[in-house]
């Protein structure tokens, strides 16, 4: 019985199977992060670009926290 338990424990210690998707999903999810930063930063240069070229056409713009939340 004690060897039992001793060989199982040893079998899933050494088993890396689980290992490869922990891996993966951290992987995802820091992709995921970098794409949202990514696209929150080009948003707010897109708002205020395109403001700014309201603004010289005679218009008001608008405010980026009104579009971007």
């Amino acid at each position: 019985m004690k060897n039992q338990f001793f060989s199982g424990a040893v079998r899933f210690l050494r088993d890396e199977e689980g290992a490869a998707a922990v891996e993966y999903g951290l992987l995802a999810a820091l992709i995921a992060v970098v794409i949202v930063i990514a696209v929150s930063s080009v948003g707010s240069r897109l708002c205020n670009t395109f403001n700014t070229i309201a603004t010289k056409l005679g218009g008001t713009g608008t405010t980026c926290a009104a579009i971007l939340s």
